[in-house]
């Protein structure tokens, strides 16, 4: 499927935790799947498997809320606005909204980490759930190394107090947008995109430039080395887990695969887990698409 299909679809919005407008496309028939981007993307990420996943299922890719083009709300510590806790019932409320009650839910990156926690907040909406390229965040901060901090810099560079790094990325937030995907999947320059369809690229930086995305996504990062580790704390102390069939994916070459074990710290966290391997790196939609559907697929049909 080609990126133009998906953008002719119509955008549309829906109301989320205290009526910060998130936006989404929907298209296809069958259970309804919900679909989460990561960083610094756009719903747009899910385009070459959006023509094989909407021929099973009724798909509801969202923007996050201070991404592509869904409210970006001011944050301040606690940074309440922007955690994993509130885009949850961001992704929950627009579910609802369009008469889903229960689903299965595909993620990736920033937005698997809110589906973790979607599904701990809400074990009866959550049918299944399947995570692309992350460790839990509780795991790999108390995990973190030099080599870690080295090849995710970001995760400490936005988490610095506003208006610092908002104030730095917001000079050139396209040149932000192209580092920042170069070094997770490999390239080098500003080049070379091989993975990345340029339609995309476009879409990706054109949400960039808007209004306050820079802050948002700051706050995005602080709340997730602050209160996201709060609550999730909390959830080993009292011994919550996910409670649906979780199916995990991280790419062969991405820094999560290098450095963390994956398979076994999901392990710990869920009653059962799937786990598999990927060719390429941490994009596994768009580096490996036709690997994501053959396990997508028959696992998310499972319901």
């Amino acid at each position: 499927m080609s990126t133009t299909e998906l953008f002719d679809l119509p955008l549309q919005h829906a109301a989320g935790e205290g009526g910060v407008r998130i936006a989404y496309r929907t298209a296809g028939q069958g259970r309804p799947l919900l679909l989460m981007h990561g960083h610094p993307q756009t719903h747009v990420l899910w385009h070459k498997v959006w023509a094989e996943l909407t021929a099973r299922f009724t798909c509801v890719a969202i923007d996050l809320r201070g991404y592509g083009d869904s409210d970006k709300p001011e944050g301040a510590p606690p940074h309440t606005a922007y955690s994993k806790r509130t885009m949850a019932a961001d992704a929950l409320t627009v579910m609802r909204a369009l008469g889903h009650e229960c689903f299965a839910v595909l993620a990736h990156d920033r937005g698997a980490r809110v589906a973790h926690r979607l599904a701990l907040d809400h074990p009866l909406a959550v049918q299944r759930l399947m995570l692309l390229d992350i460790a839990p965040t509780l795991d790999m901060y108390r995990g973190a190394t030099e080599t870690f901090a080295r090849l995710y810099y970001h995760w400490f560079f936005l988490i610095q107090p506003a208006p610092y790094p908002e104030t730095l990325i917001g000079q050139d937030p396209a040149y932000y947008v192209r580092k920042t995907m170069a070094g997770r999947f490999g390239a080098t320059g500003d080049t070379g995109f091989g993975p990345f369809d340029p339609c995309a690229m476009a879409e990706y930086e054109r949400a960039s430039r808007t209004p306050g995305w820079a802050h948002a996504v700051c706050e995005d990062y602080r709340a997730a080395a602050t209160i996201d580790l709060a609550h999730d704390e909390a959830d080993r102390a009292a011994g919550r887990k996910i409670e649906c069939p979780l199916s995990v994916i991280v790419g062969a070459n991405g820094v999560v695969s290098r450095l963390f074990d994956a398979q076994a710290l999901w392990a710990r966290q869920a009653r059962g887990v799937e786990f598999a391997v990927s060719p390429g790196g941490h994009y596994v939609p768009e580096e490996a698409p036709a690997f994501l559907l053959e396990r997508a697929l028959p696992f998310l049909s499972a319901i």
